[in-house]
């Protein structure tokens, strides 16, 4: 038989709880705090100036709203339905997806390899590297009367340059591929080199332990380029793409100051060559129309193509980073 003998339980420590002062516990809060309220700015900045504004314009999309009359009766989607079965906004979607093409992807390619050029041994290289931002600092306007120039219809530089090697006279505001082809121009004149800097700030970051190591294997310059700077910058370079797809989507200045014999509430062209989404949505609220309703609803539909095609972007970036490291990995555990 067994017995079960019950163990005297011991008393429990009981030690008088230690008492905070109030110094140590606003000191804690301080800790707990402090980086929010350090951050808190920007964020109440944005809810003003960015978050308002973008709920403010999906209230007024949903209702007729007139310039001149103010706001009227709640319609519904009734505002994106009309946007959508109107031509003239997918002439100008086609468009602004055709000028973001011409100048956002050679901009970002010349960018990094100027940024490569940059960042090597060159004499003077302060004097290059600001020499690349100088475009960045004129203004739009005075860019839109240089280009103005060059492309004219009647006496611009290019089409002189073009008569000399016996090509007839481009029509650079009247045929739609040209006046994209002149306008994306004027995009990559400014940006390029905003987005160089950007870039070979990045470059700079790279330890040298990694070229050099890269260098006694035996690795070239341009496969030091392919396999480690690039690698490396992979995260700026998401930045970069993200920022010119959204700046891209979004262009208004170049477009409208390259149609000088029109004012912004109809310019692009006589036919519409090279209106683009955002000039369409400032012609439908501040033009003929006065309709501020519609012109919120293209504002939305706009900021949704500019989502999705963001996420895209960022999906396709990492999925090539994740690859490549991927191939990295398995060479390393064949080697």
């Amino acid at each position: 038989m067994v017995t079960i003998t019950e163990l005297p339980t011991r008393p429990r420590d009981v030690r008088p709880r230690r008492r905070i002062g109030m110094r140590q516990r606003l000191g804690r809060w301080d800790v707990k705090v402090s980086p929010y309220l350090y951050i808190s700015p920007f964020f109440v900045l944005f809810a003003i100036t960015g978050l308002f504004p973008l709920l403010y314009t999906a209230v007024v999309s949903l209702h007729k709203w007139n310039l001149l009359t103010g706001e009227g009766p709640f319609v519904g989607l009734k505002n994106y339905v009309d946007v959508l079965h109107q031509p003239f906004f997918w002439k100008a979607l086609r468009n602004t997806f055709s000028i973001f093409a011409l100048s956002t992807i050679p901009q970002v390619i010349i960018a990094l390899v100027i940024a490569a050029v940059l960042n090597a041994n060159l004499r003077a290289r302060t004097f290059w590297r600001m020499g690349v931002l100088v475009p960045y600092v004129v203004a739009p306007v005075a860019v839109a009367m240089i280009f103005g120039q060059i492309f004219s219809d009647q006496s611009g530089m290019m089409n002189a340059i073009l008569s000399k090697v016996g090509i007839s006279p481009v029509g650079w505001h009247s045929n739609v591929l040209a006046s994209h082809l002149a306008i994306a121009n004027m995009v990559n004149y400014r940006w390029t080199g905003y987005n160089t800097l950007v870039i070979l700030a990045a470059m700079q970051a790279i330890p040298n332990d990694i070229f050099e190591a890269a260098i006694i294997d035996g690795a070239s310059r341009v496969r030091q380029f392919f396999s480690v700077t690039i690698p490396m910058i992979r995260p700026t370079l998401i930045f970069v793409i993200i920022t010119s797809t959204i700046g891209g989507l979004q262009i208004f200045d170049e477009p409208t100051m390259f149609d000088q014999q029109n004012s912004a509430t109809t310019a692009g062209g006589a036919d519409g060559q090279f209106v683009t989404v955002t000039m369409y949505l400032y012609q439908l609220g501040w033009g003929s129309q006065n309709n501020l309703g519609r012109s919120a609803a293209v504002a939305w539909l706009l900021f949704l193509v500019i989502l999705a095609i963001s996420l895209v972007n960022y999906w396709f970036t990492n999925r090539i980073a994740s690859d490549s490291g991927a191939v990295r990995r398995a060479r390393k555990v064949r080697s």
